[in-house]
């Protein structure tokens, strides 16, 4: 398994339990054809070095987007809470449509990385964090890696409108990515597990946990439509969607640590600024 680590001097790559700093960057790594070959000539060039004890997000110039209502989940939770604005029947017809759902969500500059701070929106009153599987994607639209994904939402602004929907989810801070860059010839497998954590004061207030099996579409088909009719010159981050919905009277307050881990990747810690 090959991990990739973003530090402020460049990358750090773990393989087979050694780490090297190598001459590359993360935009060389999307850009390849290769993406896993790439990453194996420099490890010829590499130093020796330590893993990072606090990693940048993985991202360079890539952009990040979402996909919604793959799980059954999301469906039921996205139907409720805009069913007053009469948009509840379009989560049902989306989640049994050939299309997904497929949103932009962050440019590099609005996510936040391992231990770094994600925000709320000031006129949002029902905020939440959504973990997702998140697909690194080359520029050629090739699946070659994954890390874990934090799409922060504001449900109630969602829920008054779907037309709403970007200003739910497209703010600073809205997304976290991390803690590393997974390269692997497959995403990881249906039984792999999707767990969060929200802490207050030093107690969990929340728990869930979901797999990969339970995505209802397949994740190549989810990346095929991302680049239908668009083109990524440094790669794509997407977000796959989340199958972990807190409860209608919980929503996120400043300070809050949330904490989402997917093995292999670790664990992605972020607080609510």
């Amino acid at each position: 398994m090959t991990r990739l680590f973003a530090t402020p001097e460049g990358l750090i790559v773990e393989d087979a339990g050694r780490a090297f700093s190598v001459p590359l960057g993360l935009d060389d790594v999307f850009r390849s054809a290769a993406p896993a070959a790439t990453v194996r000539a420099a490890l010829a060039a590499g130093r020796p070095a330590a893993p990072p004890a606090a990693p940048l997000a993985p991202i360079q110039s890539q952009e990040v987007w979402a996909a919604g209502v793959t799980y059954l989940r999301s469906k039921s939770a996205r139907m409720a809470e805009s069913k007053e604005a009469g948009g509840g029947s379009f989560y049902d017809r989306v989640y049994e449509a050939e299309r997904p759902e497929i949103f932009f969500k962050a440019t590099p500059h609005r996510v936040a990385g391992p231990g770094g701070l994600v925000r709320i929106r000031a006129d949002g009153k029902w905020n939440v964090p959504e973990p997702e599987l998140t697909l690194a994607i080359n520029a050629a639209g090739r699946i070659f890696g994954f890390t874990i994904g934090n799409d922060m939402s504001a449900r109630d602004i969602e829920g008054e409108n779907p037309l709403y929907l970007p200003q739910a989810k497209v703010y600073d801070r809205s997304a976290a990515l991390g803690p590393c860059l997974v390269i692997a010839d497959q995403p990881p497998g249906p039984e792999t597990a999707i767990a969060l954590s929200i802490h207050r004061n030093g107690a969990a207030v929340f728990r869930g946990e979901t797999s990969v099996g339970r995505i209802k579409r397949p994740l190549a088909s989810l990346a095929d439509w991302l680049f239908r009719e668009n083109t990524f010159p440094a790669g794509a981050y997407l977000m796959t969607g989340t199958g972990i919905v807190p409860p209608d009277d919980f929503t996120l307050r400043s300070g809050d640590e949330i904490r989402i881990r997917i093995d292999p990747v670790g664990e992605l810690v972020n607080r609510v600024a």
